[in-house]
């Protein structure tokens, strides 16, 4: 068993940095969901939410972000592997994209849940 390195877990926050910028500046998607994030967020702030409801935005949003990085990991291993077409790796990154589909729905239905009453008062 390897010693406890902070310098290790230092890099490893580094690496994590690196992967959040690739998904950014790589993924047309990921604009979206930074786009779709900073509107949520700013209206967050707008209508003073509540410790709940900023549970559930921020909870929301995170689901989000990690369905479409894990997809983005599906697809570039995926991708890695060969460039042919192989009905499992299509199965796989439909799949994958399927996962982020249903986080931005049911973040879209935490958005309602918090943000309509709030409009419509």
């Amino acid at each position: 068993m390897s010693h406890f390195s902070l310098t290790d877990r230092l890099k490893s926050f580094r690496y994590a940095f690196a992967g959040l910028a690739h998904l950014i500046r790589h993924e047309h998607n990921a604009w979206i969901h930074l786009i779709a994030t900073l509107v949520t967020l700013s209206a967050g702030f707008y209508f003073e939410l509540g410790r709940i409801d900023w549970a559930l935005v921020v909870l929301a949003i995170s689901l989000v972000w990690l369905g479409e990085g894990l997809n983005t990991a599906v697809e570039l291993l995926a991708n890695a592997i060969t460039t042919e077409q192989h009905p499992l790796i299509g199965h796989a990154k439909d799949v994958a994209a399927g996962a982020v589909l249903v986080s931005a729905l049911g973040a879209a239905v935490i958005g309602l849940l918090v943000f309509l009453p709030k409009l419509l008062a």
